[in-house]
């Protein structure tokens, strides 16, 4: 998955601008999201790629740029 993909997928699962999602910007701060959508935002990016992410390293994913590069660490 390329980041630009990523940031699509992000937008569409936070419903917000595809703008406002650069991989600087904070996935709570900026793109206001919570807890449900964290979760449904793992379930998106596992349906699409296939990567795994484990629920313990949720809480470590900060940035747009931490999930993706969880996404490359954890694809199938």
């Amino acid at each position: 998955m390329t980041i630009e993909k990523l940031e699509e997928l992000i937008a569409e699962t936070l419903a917000c601008e595809v703008e406002e999602v650069k991989p600087e910007a904070n996935l709570i701060e900026d793109l206001k999201a919570d807890s449900l959508s964290i979760v449904e935002l793992q379930m998106n990016i596992e349906d699409e790629t296939g990567a795994k992410i484990p629920d313990d390293e949720i809480p470590n994913l900060h940035t747009v740029k931490d999930v993706y590069d969880a996404i490359q660490k954890y694809a199938a």
